[in-house]
């Protein structure tokens, strides 16, 4: 066995490379002073993010709320698709929207982004749409860790992760507690698969070998591709739903993300446990990448509800008798909904009409 010592190594020779990570932080700077709002202390780069709550007035009891998510398998698309320029509003969004769901205000977000290699153009891409996401839902980027791993990644594959906090009112905290049977469902429309289910999806397109280049069978956009219909960036409700509290106080009493887990789950996860509910799948029109997904697949529509969000991204449970301003709110944002269905009596029960 050879005891000669390996001379003249440096990181570099090791996988890692250092001035990479400088000229990436040198290119996302820009887009981190976007996302800029009252409250951000320092610049990025130090040991940690500043904001100080001083400077956010409008909350007497302010109640911070946290989350943590990441994309899932979506990478996986972006990467055969070789688009990484929207897969970090996914990050936001999937972030953003889980705290909103309890009327939670996003302040301030900071991303995670590791990786075999560093591809400094590739991480800009990711980078850029993580401050779109922000600046869609108003909060500041302040900042972040780009870890390479060389040994943990192969080839160019990375992964994301995410983390917001938000604050909210205490005597306006959203926690479903007020959910009463008659009270009404708006769904609101949701741009694809968001983040979820792409495992399956991926499963399907492997299965098929269908063309992500050829348009959307079954769509009316000719435009519009398979690979960009799947790939389209999660929907941030952030400034629509912030809008109906503020215009609407008190009037949402409950709220669902609709993430993994599909309708079928997630908004018995906010109904109180003496109430179940009902929903209605006629009532919106379901886009034509999920009848594309569920006729290339065979899945039956059992699977597809509790797998996908359906068309419909986020529910908000609205007494009946307001449903109409809350939907003039909403449109107000351009966000199409739609009545979807009710909360029934009978406890933890889902039912789907029209099946």
């Amino acid at each position: 066995m050879s005891t000669e010592k390996p001379t003249g190594l440096n990181y570099k020779d090791a996988g890692v490379d250092i001035d990479a990570g400088h000229a990436l932080v040198k290119r996302i700077k820009p887009m981190v002073r976007s996302t800029l709002r009252p409250g951000v202390m320092g610049n990025i780069g130090g040991f940690g993010g500043l904001f100080d709550l001083s400077n956010i007035k409008k909350y007497q009891q302010p109640v911070l709320v946290s989350g943590t998510d990441g994309v899932g398998t979506k990478l996986k698309l972006a990467h055969a698709l070789d688009d990484h320029s929207t897969i970090g509003i996914d990050l936001v969004a999937m972030c953003v929207n889980d705290i909103l769901v309890l009327g939670a205000e996003p302040l301030f977000f900071l991303d995670y982004y590791a990786c075999g290699q560093l591809d400094v153009d590739q991480a800009a891409a990711v980078v850029a749409g993580i401050a779109e996401g922000c600046r869609q839902s108003g909060c500041a980027l302040i900042g972040g860790e780009t870890a390479e791993m060389p040994g943990m990644y192969s080839g160019d594959d990375y992964d994301l992760a995410g983390f917001v906090v938000g604050a909210v009112d205490k005597p306006k905290m959203i926690d479903g507690s007020a959910i009463r049977p008659g009270d009404a469902l708006i769904g609101l429309a949701a741009s694809g698969p968001h983040s979820n289910g792409y495992s399956l999806i991926r499963k399907i397109l492997d299965t098929t070998g269908a063309d992500l280049n050829q348009p959307t069978p079954g769509a009316s956009e000719d435009s519009v591709t398979l690979g960009q219909a799947l790939l389209a960036p999660t929907r941030i409700y952030v400034k629509p739903i912030l809008n109906v509290m503020q215009s609407l106080p008190g009037v949402i009493r409950g709220m669902a993300h609709i993430t993994g887990g599909g309708l079928s789950e997630n908004i018995l996860r906010v109904i109180p446990d003496d109430c179940g509910i009902s929903i209605d799948i006629s009532s919106w029109p379901q886009p034509a990448v999920f009848r594309w997904l569920q006729q290339a697949g065979n899945i039956a529509t059992e699977e597809m509800l509790r797998t996908f969000n359906n068309g419909i991204g986020m529910v908000l449970v609205v007494p009946a008798n307001k449903t109409t301003a809350v939907q003039n709110a909403l449109s107000e944002h351009q966000q199409k909904n739609w009545v979807i269905g009710e909360v029934t009596t009978q406890p933890q029960k889902i039912e789907f009409l029209h099946v």
